[in-house]
């Protein structure tokens, strides 16, 4: 099932203010009716109690209408002509409000379905919304990622629920299934990221995303365990990232050098310092070195491959080379006045 992103409402909520909205206008209407009843006549003669007011007002908005209370007066008649009937619209409306939000809704909930089955293309798919998918997003839409173009399927309610709460479009059920991959339009994805918690699901994800797009849509996964990457790579990711290898790394390096570990959380968080950034090699860039660059360029991307700057004096900057540089990516700040 495909969820999209949208404010709900409890129903118990939507419920009690359709009923105080009800009884509002019963009381309006009685306070109405209760200060020209002399206007009215009843069956009986003797005029027209508070307990009368309530009755005509309860028959009078449910059309019920059993006749035997009636205006008789101008001013009477014209209060029914000017505010009861307009009032008795407006209760029907309130009782049949609940039914019409619900059609309405699910017109609503189809047609944005069938306007995204048509235009989804060249999207990410994110398998498993927990820290990893999270962050994974996060880092997507900070590089300037369309958030409509980013999908999560997951098979927890809770965590479909999170990812509509962030404005996602989340396909709920296991990625493990042909059949929800088919409904995230997995070949026509441009990548998929699996960030499942289980290195033997991530497995699974990863042949299941192999054999639905022949290899044609890149696949990042997420391993927990370093022994468990070569297997994922067998089984068709085209990248593979360790995380209890990488974190471990990254203790090590507090431990023995402190300032490296600020240098390197400076490069991943946004809007700090240093980011890094990739970018295709310009017409003017062709045959230099990529130390003679204005920018710090520390790798070359080549047909898919990093090439090595051990020896800069070596290397020359290609036409269709990615250059990945490290740029200033502080926020800019405020021009004084």
């Amino acid at each position: 099932m495909i969820h999209f992103p949208a404010v709900h409402r409890g129903p118990a909520r939507a419920l009690s203010l359709r009923l105080a909205a009800a009884l509002g206008l019963i009381f309006f209407i009685v306070a109405v009716v209760y200060l020209d009843r002399e206007g009215y006549r009843d069956n009986n003669g003797d005029g027209l109690t508070l307990l009368d007011c309530f009755y005509y007002t309860v028959v009078s908005l449910s059309t019920t209408g059993y006749g035997d209370i009636a205006p008789v007066s101008e001013n009477a008649r014209l209060v029914n002509v000017l505010v009861i009937t307009p009032a008795r619209v407006l209760f029907l409306i309130i009782l049949v409000g609940t039914t019409l939000e619900v059609l309405t809704e699910q017109y609503r909930t189809n047609l944005r379905l069938t306007r995204w089955r048509k235009t989804v293309k060249d999207h990410v798919i994110i398998c498993g919304y927990g820290t990893k998918g999270r962050s994974a997003v996060s880092a997507l839409l900070e590089t300037g990622f369309d958030k409509s173009r980013i999908l999560v399927v997951e098979r927890s309610a809770a965590g479909v629920r999170q990812a509509t709460s962030a404005g996602l479009v989340a396909v709920e059920g296991s990625a493990t299934r042909s059949s929800v991959l088919n409904e995230a339009h997995v070949r026509n994805a441009k990548a998929v990221i699996i960030a499942t918690d289980s290195d033997e699901v991530s497995v699974l994800v990863t042949l299941t995303v192999r054999q639905l797009t022949a290899g044609k849509v890149r696949i990042i996964a997420a391993a927990r365990e370093a022994e468990n990457a070569p297997l994922l790579k067998q089984s068709g990711a085209h990248h593979v990232i360790v995380s209890s290898a990488t974190a471990g790394r990254l203790l090590g390096v507090s431990t023995s050098a402190p300032p490296l570990i600020d240098v390197v959380e400076d490069l991943l968080t946004p809007g700090q310092g240093m980011a890094l950034a990739m970018r295709s090699a310009e017409r003017h860039e062709v045959g230099l070195s990529p130390r003679k660059l204005e920018t710090l360029v520390i790798a070359l991307v080549r047909r898919g491959k990093v090439v090595s700057l051990s020896e800069p004096s070596a290397v020359r900057i290609e036409t269709g080379d990615m250059l990945v540089y490290v740029r200033d990516d502080r926020s800019p700040t405020p021009a004084s006045a």
